[in-house]
């Protein structure tokens, strides 16, 4: 340990003592008694601006390479894949133009350094040249934009009529997931009937639609079928992000959002494709939003249409195994309730 500290010392000793020499050698080249200093400084910038070029430019090819597969996840929707056409597509244009200009920026310093026999060339204006570098990117930028409207403009859009619908609810520290149940309305929900025991999404009871509303501990969504998620937040902002799908949309207190989509592959095919028996959609929050941010995951599972029916048919209301949440209705609703309960008794 007192050896590293000791290394330590003398590298940081050194590097003291380097930076005074070199502050030295600025002051005599800013004063010019000494041209050939400046000369020879100039000369090793300059050539550290290329050595700069071509070690970052390789390390970031190379990790650009060596992590892809990391950061270009397995595709699972349909709709992923416009997403991810519109992203290569941004990527080609925006990587070439960030390219051409880094090489420029970086070999300009190393061919026109100063030299004393060189004189500066007055080129005050070109009218060609200005409307080229303004016309050529804003016609870029516009393609580029009205393609991310106009998916962005499709996934937003009502829904297919038989979407299967799933409420997800963000909260301070988790998701509450509600399905409508076999009539595939939601109920509507108040925020003053949030009760963290056996209510926790608010929902009113005194709907009929709500009756057979029900909660799920794991996201289920059939495989080829188009799925809405109507998304809010109880508290504060929340982001629903599920990348697979290449899903995200922002969870806002007050204003309701959704994003419809279709799955293209169940977990067990992407387990198959991965080799990963582990593996699962998942959803998670990728907006901060207190100190539990981290544990706001759910997953996501994705079935065979037919196994999404039967395990629908399985699952029981909010209101069997509460009863007390539809004790107070009205004589016809509770009627009715207890009709619900019946059945799945």
């Amino acid at each position: 340990m007192y050896g590293f500290l000791i290394a330590v010392g003398v590298l940081l000793l050194l590097s003291l003592i380097w930076m005074v020499y070199r502050i030295q050698t600025l002051v005599s080249v800013v004063k010019g008694s000494d041209k050939k200093i400046a000369s020879s400084s100039n000369k090793v910038n300059a050539l550290l601006f290329v050595v700069f070029l071509i070690g970052a430019g390789g390390l970031m090819f190379w990790y650009s390479i060596k992590e892809f597969d990391n950061y270009n996840l397995p595709l699972g929707s349909e709709h992923g894949a416009v997403t991810d056409q519109l992203f290569w597509i941004t990527m080609a244009v925006t990587g070439i133009v960030f390219i051409i200009t880094h090489i420029l920026l970086f070999i300009f310093p190393y061919k026109y350094q100063y030299n004393e026999k060189r004189k500066a060339t007055f080129y005050p204006d070109n009218n060609k040249l200005e409307v080229i570098w303004t016309v050529v990117p804003a016609v870029v930028l516009a393609i580029l934009v009205i393609g991310g409207w106009k998916a962005w403009s499709d996934i937003t859009a009502p829904a297919p009529e038989n979407a299967h619908v799933v409420e997800i609810m963000g909260y301070q520290f988790a998701w509450e997931v509600r399905y409508p149940g076999l009539d595939n309305v939601l109920g509507d929900h108040d925020y003053r009937l949030v009760n963290e025991v056996n209510n926790p999404s608010g929902v009113d009871f005194s709907d009929r639609n709500a009756l057979d509303d029900f909660t799920s501990p794991v996201v289920v969504i059939p495989k080829g079928e188009p799925v809405l998620f109507k998304i809010r937040a109880r508290d504060v902002l929340h982001s629903v992000f599920a990348p697979h799908m290449r899903l995200k949309m922002d969870a806002v207190p007050g204003m309701p959002t959704r994003f419809w989509f279709t799955p293209t592959k169940t977990t067990a095919e992407m387990r198959q494709e991965l080799g990963d028996d582990e593996f699962v959609y998942e959803i998670a929050c990728t907006e901060i939003c207190g100190r539990g941010h981290f544990s706001m995951r759910r997953e996501i599972r994705v079935v065979e249409p037919a196994e999404y029916q039967e395990w629908l048919k399985e699952q029981k209301p909010y209101i069997v195994n509460n009863p007390a949440l539809v004790e107070n209705l009205p004589s016809d609703l509770k009627e009715l309730a207890d009709i619900t309960i019946g059945e799945y008794k």
